[in-house]
């Protein structure tokens, strides 16, 4: 059966309403009832003491066009590059002497070749065999100088090294730099490509996209820990733009990486010195299915525990409090929204529910109230002919609001106690925030009917922001997240 909405729950029994927060119940329920929370919570700016502005100075200096107009180019094209980055580079915090490459030459007889290698010192015998086995590159073409072609490693031959991607977080941070608006239920994926060498000399032509035709929407390129000078990797992207990363082989505990789109060609300048040896990855993006299809299944323990609630709660509408912190507006969003962003204990929550066949909701709500699951927070503004303002202005004896209630107050008096006046200017921003909560569409948890099930000591809740003004100034009314569900 689909849960009501919340506005158009059925009315239960008043022994089912919200209790008024005690532990026990003496109406013969299953579980003890909760109080929400009834205060709302607000977070103000700190007050700073206004000090004597500075008058800005009545001389001004004569504008430097030519400067002014390099400067605006300059930022220009800045903006332009960070717009659309095409590729990224980083560093892999790895001990060098703990990565190592096994392979197995044309004669079958499997090689391991140890890292960090200097060619200049010493040339491991491994190291030999292995430029022997590879194969020139389909760019190279006709050279008059075949021997300074760059070389790859067959991909028909056994190549495996210790080196995981996974084990790091490269594929994070290629895709919040690269594919920042990845759709939700999609995930980057890497698969080795080929080893590529270039000895003292040597230099690698531009290797075009159309060689690269394996569906990958991304290259990462790994730079092996041999010593080299020379051989910068230069990356081009479809407009012409290149970018120039330097390296040599990498300093020490630390291993050079570099990520491109794949609509990118790349090539090698020429090494200087020594020897460049680096192994790249296709980066394939691949999908799971809708987005709200979990990739996690709850633990048979965890389902048992959820059992008896639900089996406790037949006939009611009860609501968990999310925990997570997401980092959304709810006067821009609505709560349903954050289904496919769930995560930890909430998502793990949310899909527990959805196993035994309930349509669970995610509603916004804050002091008691709670928002219809298409509604947004609207708090409002102050104006000058706002009937808020007008009552935080000259604090009269009531307010008028269009549900026609209002805000009884107390005269204050210049001699009255200042305690007693600051508690009351407090109970009369909480009537005037609960009547503006109201007007945009939220209703109390008790005219709800829903029951708020929580521990006996309240633990951590999301809590985000809505910004709105009051008197002048701008301040936060905190909002919770809470997982609605009807269950038959």
């Amino acid at each position: 059966m689909l849960p009501l909405s919340v506005l158009s729950s059925p009315t239960l029994s008043a022994a089912s309403r919200l209790s008024d927060g005690s532990r026990h119940s003496d109406s013969g329920q299953p579980f003890p009832r909760t109080r929400s929370q009834s205060d709302f919570e607000i977070e103000r700016p700190t007050k700073i003491a206004s000090g004597i502005s500075k008058r800005p100075s009545a001389r001004r200096l004569q504008s430097d066009y030519a400067a002014e107009h390099a400067l605006r180019a300059s930022v220009s094209r800045l903006i332009a590059a960070k717009a659309r980055p095409f590729t990224i580079s980083g560093r892999i915090p790895l001990d060098p002497t703990a990565l190592v490459l096994f392979f197995r030459s044309k004669s079958g007889i499997t090689h391991s070749l140890d890292f960090p290698i200097d060619v200049d010192y010493d040339t491991p015998p491994a190291l030999d065999v292995l430029i022997a086995a590879c194969r020139p590159h389909q760019t190279a073409g006709i050279n008059v100088y075949p021997d300074r072609d760059s070389l790859f490693y067959p991909p028909n031959l056994p190549l495996t090294a210790t080196l995981e991607i996974s084990n790091h977080p490269i594929l994070e941070a290629v895709r919040n730099a690269l594919f920042p608006n990845l759709p939700v239920g999609h995930y980057l994926i890497t698969v080795r490509d080929r080893l590529e060498v270039m000895v003292g000399g040597c230099h690698m032509s531009p290797q075009s996209r159309t060689l690269r035709n394996d569906g990958r929407v991304a290259t990462i390129v790994v730079t092996l820990p041999v010593h080299h000078r020379g051989g910068a990797l230069i990356v081009r992207d479809s407009e012409g733009t290149e970018e120039k990363f330097f390296g040599g082989g990498g300093k020490a505990e630390e291993v050079e990486w570099t990520a491109f789109l794949a609509e990118c060609e790349y090539e090698v300048e020429t090494v200087q010195q020594g020897c460049r040896m680096s192994i790249s990855f296709a980066v394939h993006l691949k999908t799971y299915g809708p987005a709200v299809d979990p990739l996690i299944t709850p633990s048979e323990n965890f389902l048992d525990l959820l059992s008896p609630v639900l089996s406790l709660s037949r006939g009611r509408k009860v609501a968990f409090y999310l925990t997570q912190e997401y980092g959304v507006n709810p006067a821009d969003v609505l709560a349903e929204s954050l289904v496919p962003h769930l995560k930890g204990s909430d998502s793990l929550l949310y899909h527990a529910l959805k196993l035994y066949k309930l349509a669970p909701e995610l509603h916004w709500a804050a002091g008691g109230y709670i928002w219809p699951i298409d509604r947004t927070v609207e708090c409002g503004h102050d104006a000058a002919d706002s009937p808020t303002t007008a009552a935080m202005m000259s604090f009269a004896a009531g307010y008028s609001s269009p549900s026609r209630r209002s805000v009884p107050m107390r005269p204050m008096s210049y001699y009255g106690e200042p305690e007693e006046d600051e508690a009351e200017i407090q109970r009369v921003e909480a009537d005037l925030m609960r009547l503006r909560v109201e007007e945009s569409g939220a209703v109390p948890l008790a005219d709800a009917e829903i029951f708020i099930l929580s521990d006996w000591a309240p633990g951590p809740m999301t809590k985000e922001k809505v910004y709105f003004s009051s008197n002048g100034e701008l301040e936060k009314l905190v909002v919770n997240v809470l997982l609605v569900t009807y269950v038959p």
